[in-house]
């Protein structure tokens, strides 16, 4: 098959997050097995307009703010003529309309859309923008075949007009050979981690307090990655009087990613809305349990009572609680690490891979 993708940003983008490393596993397996893949994509100030990433032959143009403006424009003058099979786009931030191009059959992807999450995250009229972007869907896409990550993705699709049949379920996998257990590094005392983007919508803030209320004095609480909500959770841990047992540890590598959720008693997750939770899996795979919102996409990635806790959205209390638990039973979080161990194993990409392959080319050939 010869296929475009679309999406906002690739890999090395440096605001790429789970939807660039779900695109990319997927689909450079996929020219492994002799596909040929382009993707078109944005870029960021100074990056080379041309890549090849796993085989991927990448095309750059505009940034995050104008990739919008350019995407269509630079598809017709470089792209079009090229006869692609098929034109997969990548919905994971305002949808492009891509079945309006005028090229090959569409088939859209969506981690997750926005909907009312966007007010908890952005200034008024730019959160107004997105929901609004979204809204046509069910009409531009209408006859479009779909992939989503999760059923929650695929109910939300179909609720806002879309036909269920038309969305196929593919969940994403996870690279369970590099994600492994090692009880050797698990720390000495309660330690609960963080993992992501420091964004309002997030929701590190419920994470915070409730990790203030777990009852155990030597529980310490490590926050990885960037983002501008940053400052204000630091002001909320002053607030609170956590001191040192709160640490911000800013942009981590893979490996000291690795070595944070092998250390860690627990992962913390608190948003409203996630595709699925890929760090969630990750963390399972390391033996972690896994304390989250039982919110849309995420409760898919956690069993409750088994691998992990799902507490209601924004409950600070039953999240406290979780986390309390498991801080005090050095035994249960062994217990449900094995269990979560075997639950990721299930996940894999190469599995995601033969599932995409297979519903594209039945788009292909009905």
């Amino acid at each position: 098959m010869r296929l475009l993708l679309v999406n906002w940003q690739c890999r090395e983008n440096p605001l790429a997050g789970g939807a660039e490393i779900h695109l990319h596993e997927i689909f450079e397996r996929l020219v492994a097995r002799g596909h040929e893949v382009t993707l078109l994509c944005g870029g960021w100030p100074g990056c080379p307009p041309r890549a090849t990433l796993g085989g991927i032959e990448v095309h750059r143009v505009g940034t995050r703010a104008t990739f919008a403006l350019h995407a269509w424009r630079y598809f017709q003058a470089q792209l079009q003529a090229r006869s692609f099979d098929l034109l997969i786009e990548d919905i994971n931030k305002m949808p492009l309309y891509t079945p309006a191009w005028g090229g090959p059959p569409v088939v859209a992807c969506v981690p997750h859309l926005f909907g009312g999450t966007a007010f908890q995250e952005l200034a008024a009229p730019l959160a107004a923008a997105v929901w609004l972007s979204e809204r046509p869907i069910p009409f531009v896409y209408r006859d479009v075949p779909f992939q989503a990550i999760s059923e929650s993705t695929a109910d939300d699709l179909a609720a806002r007009g879309l036909r269920r049949d038309q969305v196929a379920v593919i969940h994403c996998g996870i690279s369970a050979d590099y994600y492994t257990p090692d009880p050797t590094v698990r720390a000495a005392t309660p330690t609960v981690a963080y993992l992501g983007r420091l964004k309002k919508y997030k929701g590190v803030d419920t994470v915070i307090r409730a990790f203030a209320a777990v009852k155990h004095p030597d529980a310490v609480l490590e926050i990885a990655g960037q983002g501008d909500h940053r400052p204000a959770l630091e002001r909320l841990v002053a607030q609170l009087d956590l001191g040192d047992r709160v640490r911000f540890l800013g942009f981590v590598t893979e490996a000291e990613k690795l070595a944070l959720l092998r250390r860690a008693w627990a992962l913390a997750l608190a948003s409203p809305k996630e595709g699925w939770g890929l760090v969630n899996v990750e963390a399972e795979a390391c033996a972690t349990p896994v304390v989250a919102s039982d919110s849309p996409g995420i409760r898919e990635s956690v069993r409750h009572g088994e691998t992990g806790f799902l507490v209601p959205h924004g409950d600070v209390p039953a999240m406290a609680d979780a986390l309390t638990r498991l801080a005090g039973d050095p035994a249960l979080v062994a217990r449900m690490g094995v269990q979560a161990r075997a639950f990721a194993a299930t996940f894999t990409w190469e599995r995601a891979a033969d599932l995409t392959e297979a519903h594209l080319r039945t788009v292909l050939q009905p």
